[in-house]
């Protein structure tokens, strides 16, 4: 939140040459300004409100007189506005005097998680004689960066996924060796009564995908959809949890294994190109970081031409990792140069994903996904050692 930290983003603006930071809520319009403003997940914002932090002195803030509230949490001074016209000129006297003026907005929607400013509210700013700065780097700085202990939780948060995916793959193979039926939706509920015993909780189910399903990223089982799991299949579980508990940091892995004593020769080929692609992603971090700025693009770039060298460059078809924070996709840098050009740097204190894929429709599909955070000194997987080999559920 930003009370305790108004000095260090004052300093940050004044080093950018930026006169102000503008947050604007109404209903959950912008996650980033709800997060930075500690307005709870459940806070009801049924009117606009604004907070500009400015370059120098105390911050200000503008609320709806039923709603007088909302920002009571936050230092600065108050205006109210009722009517829409009180509004209008409420809301000009608020940026008064910012001709450079950082807000959640991106030119062209460029990276659409930081681009939450409605265009409405974006054209009065900037007629009001605002110019509009993306907020993308202090929001990296201020909003993705993890204290000590949401490193620590997120570390026990990811110990226990490489658990419980083991623990399901351990299911499938007794199932099949005991000629027991177990589809796509029996492993997903295996996993999420598992989160429940180890207090672990994910906004979404995870994925399991056998087959052809393994190569949709985003394809879910449930009760109405599953395709039962047998004999010489290949399955794809993605888990991603948080600890119970406030503030906590996501956990985001993907393994893969083979329902026989061993892959055969195509699926070992596409797993070996996934995984030395996820493989030079993290070389190249630890080769740069922190001596040398790394950029979430290039990341993307230096695993992404393994893969285009193998000849399956048109089957990757999403970006190498996200950031992590308390959602699974987080505010920070994100690495990617395929669906957004990803310029920010990686900060230290944050995490993310490196996930590498390859995916055959109609055959199967290969993800490697590990976490990584940036210490100060280093860059380290976090949980346990990445995948090396497709695990092998028969004898």
């Amino acid at each position: 939140m930003l009370a305790n930290r108004i000095a260090a983003i004052q300093q940050a603006l004044d080093a950018a040459d930026l006169d102000g930071w503008f947050f604007s809520c109404f209903q959950r319009n912008d996650p980033v300004s709800l997060e930075l403003l500690g307005l709870p997940e459940n806070q009801l914002v049924t009117r606009r409100c604004y907070y500009l932090l400015p370059r120098r002195g105390e911050p200000k803030k503008l609320v709806h007189t039923l709603e007088l509230e909302m920002l009571d949490h936050l230092p600065g001074e108050v205006t109210r506005y009722l009517t829409w016209q009180e509004h209008r000129q409420a809301l000009g006297e608020l940026i008064a005097g910012c001709s450079r003026l950082a807000a959640q907005y991106s030119p062209d929607n460029e990276l659409p998680a930081i681009s939450r400013l409605d265009a409405g509210t974006a054209e009065f700013l900037k007629d009001q004689g605002s110019e509009l700065i993306s907020s993308a780097e202090l929001v990296q700085q201020f909003a993705a960066v993890w204290t000590e202990d949401q490193l620590a939780g997120h570390q026990r948060a990811c110990s226990g996924l490489h658990q419980i995916v083991h623990a399901a793959f351990e299911e499938v193979g007794k199932a099949l060796r005991a000629v027991r039926e177990i589809d796509e939706y029996a492993v997903q509920k295996f996993i999420l009564e598992s989160f429940e015993r180890e207090r672990l909780w994910s906004d979404s189910d995870p994925i399991v995908g056998v087959n052809a399903h393994s190569a949709d990223p985003h394809y879910q089982p449930g009760a109405d959809r599953s395709s039962s799991i047998g004999r010489d299949d290949f399955l794809l579980i993605d888990l991603w949890a948080k600890e119970k508990k406030p503030a906590s940091i996501y956990a985001d892995i993907t393994w893969c294994g083979v329902c026989a004593p061993a892959p055969t020769a195509r699926q070992q080929e596409i797993f070996g190109s996934v995984q030395a692609a996820r493989d030079a992603g993290l070389d190249f971090i630890q080769q740069r970081y922190p001596h040398e700025t790394v950029r979430g693009f290039e990341v993307d770039d230096a695993t992404r031409q393994v893969i285009e060298a193998a000849g399956y460059g048109e089957s990757f078809i999403h970006r190498t990792g996200h950031s992590l924070g308390i959602q699974d996709h987080g505010n920070g840098a994100n690495l990617d140069n395929l669906e957004t050009h990803d310029t920010r740097p990686l900060f230290p204190m944050t995490g993310f994903s490196i996930e590498p894929g390859i995916y055959l429709p109609g055959e199967f599909g290969v993800r490697s996904e590990i976490n990584v955070v940036l210490s100060p000194d280093q860059a380290e997987v976090t949980g346990a050692e990445p995948q090396t080999e497709l695990l092998r559920l028969l004898p």
